[in-house]
């Protein structure tokens, strides 16, 4: 495939990965599970996600290829290692698309129409190409995080403190576990990267940072202006005044994330398709996009929200834990092995979610 994309297309892919779907899909059911304690779970959700971050970074300048840690699982660890990290990303990103079309929907006011229309239409964008995708991530990313900041600016005062629930942290950290796991999804993407030993390294650093900032500062905020009211609340309601300019912001994000998710599905079933773990047609990349839009369809026409986002976690978190392990035989050892504890530890807590 053609190396198309640079530094900052891949640092938008994955910005467009991770805060539509934080913001907009998991703070209010985090909030529930831990009260006050939001940001304690953020911070442990964040730290996990370094940790990840890092050792899939390390990973990708090792092995620039299609399949993120599908590849590397199958050569670090062995074949067995690399099919069960291939098929957890499959089927936990899957899930996500589902979740995130079935959010744009909701916004929109009918769930299950909008949804299968945003699928099909960004199916139909990402069969043009990958810059064209990049582009409009892009201009989504740009546009969302204008919305976040008028909201913070304008939030309402807090109406009352919320409660500290202790016990509800690592469920809480779980679910938030969900709105990082797109950090690494131009790792997904390494034979349409320029200079990828550089460049995937760079973007899966810098995108996570930015997006640690903006999720801390909008906890921050929504904390304070809604209190216990979070849990039940929508991040409209931080900011009465601009409740439907947060919710065409909340559409957007939801696409940007759709659109990214679909790009990362339809490279892994690719690569898994090369080495006849999938189907051999789908070694071709216009026929495993389309694929991967039908199954998700197919999925809006089936499940809820939060069901979609449960197991999605569940799957990334052994996803990642694969990942730490196949980083772990690089010779490196303290960071593997936090991330590797903790995807386990997260993984057991969002099980408890179901």
């Amino acid at each position: 495939m053609r190396r198309s994309l640079g530094l900052t297309d891949a640092v938008f892919v994955g910005l467009g990965s991770m805060i539509g779907a934080g913001v907009f899909a998991v703070f209010a059911p985090a909030a529930a599970a831990a009260g006050s304690a939001l940001l304690v779970s953020l911070v442990v959700a964040g730290v996990i996600a370094c940790c990840n971050a890092l050792s899939s970074a390390w990973l990708a300048a090792r092995y620039p290829q299609s399949g993120g840690t599908y590849v590397y699982g199958r050569e670090r660890l062995g074949r067995v290692w690399g099919d069960l990290a291939g098929w957890a990303f499959v089927l936990g990103k899957t899930a996500s698309c589902a979740a995130m079309a079935l959010t744009v929907g909701a916004y929109a006011g009918a769930p299950k129409t909008v949804a299968v229309a945003a699928i099909v239409a960004l199916t139909v964008l990402n069969l043009t190409g990958v810059q064209k995708s990049a582009l409009v991530t892009r201009i989504i990313v740009v546009a969302v995080l204008l919305v976040l900041v008028l909201t913070t600016v304008t939030a309402r005062e807090a109406v009352q403190p919320a409660e500290f629930l202790p016990t509800g942290i690592l469920p809480a950290a779980a679910l938030l576990f969900f709105a990082f796991a797109g950090y690494a999804r131009v790792a997904t993407l390494g034979e349409e990267v320029r200079e990828p030993a550089r460049t995937i390294p760079r973007a899966v650093v810098i995108s996570l940072a930015i997006t640690l900032v903006v999720y801390a500062v909008v906890a921050l905020v929504a904390l304070r202006a809604l209190g216990s009211e979070l849990a039940v609340s929508t991040l409209a309601d931080v900011s009465p005044s601009l409740a439907p300019v947060i919710r065409v912001g909340a559409c957007l994000a939801a696409l940007g994330s759709l659109l990214s998710l679909q790009l990362g599905v339809s490279r892994t079933a690719l690569a898994m398709a090369r080495d006849r773990r999938l189907p051999g047609v789908l070694a071709d990349l216009r026929v495993a996009e389309i694929a991967t839009g039908a199954v998700a369809i197919a999925l809006v026409l089936t499940v809820d929200v939060t069901r979609a986002i449960v197991f999605s976690s569940f799957c990334v978190l052994l996803y990642y834990a694969i990942a730490n392990a196949s980083a772990w035989t690089l010779g490196r050892r303290l960071v593997p092995a936090i991330g590797l504890v903790g995807c386990l530890t997260l993984a057991v807590a969002v099980v408890w979610q179901l």
